[in-house]
């Protein structure tokens, strides 16, 4: 099975074309979203996070996203220590799900790919990108965020010219009627590489 990353910087519409390629009949794994659920359903996780960040960790069996979030707004070492925690499983919850994939290669779609070095596991890397202004107010519009909170998460992430050189492919995500046709291309390239 290829393995195809998708990952961009905050705001960047990584959702935006992971469901174009959806649409196309390709699996997409959203590692973020997968890593919430296993964070509030797996008892290890739990229990690892609880001793980590405290009782404030979770409130009714449920992960206190805020209170975490400033946590490690304020200490960055916690980030990579949750990291240490959460990713490995979320890795193994990836294997298993692959497994169960029957179309010719699947999306991993993964903020911060290179960051945490899963690009490495990857067949192929596609960055969406978009200019900084465009994804701070798409970030302000659709989430209670606040610049400071985005620069900060800016600054955690690789910067795109970084990430571009590590890609196989690039879309920019400005215009969505040719981000869906730079999607269809790419679809079509990866098609005839595995073929």
């Amino acid at each position: 099975m290829t393995i195809v990353g998708l990952t961009g910087g905050i705001g960047s519409g990584k959702t935006t074309v992971a469901n174009a390629f959806k649409a196309l009949g390709i699996p997409i794994y959203i590692a973020d979203e997968e890593a919430k659920k296993l964070m509030n359903k797996s008892k290890v996780i739990q229990r690892k996070l609880t001793e980590l960040f405290g009782e404030e960790a979770f409130k009714n069996g449920v992960l206190n996203r805020p209170y975490i979030a400033d946590v490690i707004f304020n200490n960055k070492s916690y980030l990579a220590q949750m990291n240490a925690i959460v990713h490995p499983r979320v890795a193994r919850h990836f294997e298993k799900w692959v497994l169960k994939q029957t179309a010719p290669y699947v999306i991993k779609e993964v903020a911060v790919l290179f960051e945490n070095g899963g690009y490495k596991a990857c067949d192929l890397v596609i960055t969406v990108t978009a200019p900084k202004d465009v994804r701070v107010a798409r970030l302000l519009s659709r989430d209670e965020m606040t610049k400071a909170r985005i620069e900060a998460i800016m600054n955690n992430q690789w910067d795109d010219k970084d990430r571009v050189a590590l890609s196989n492919f690039v879309i920019e995500n400005i215009d969505l009627e040719k981000t869906r046709a730079q999607v269809l291309k790419i679809h079509h390239k990866i098609l005839k590489r595995i073929a």
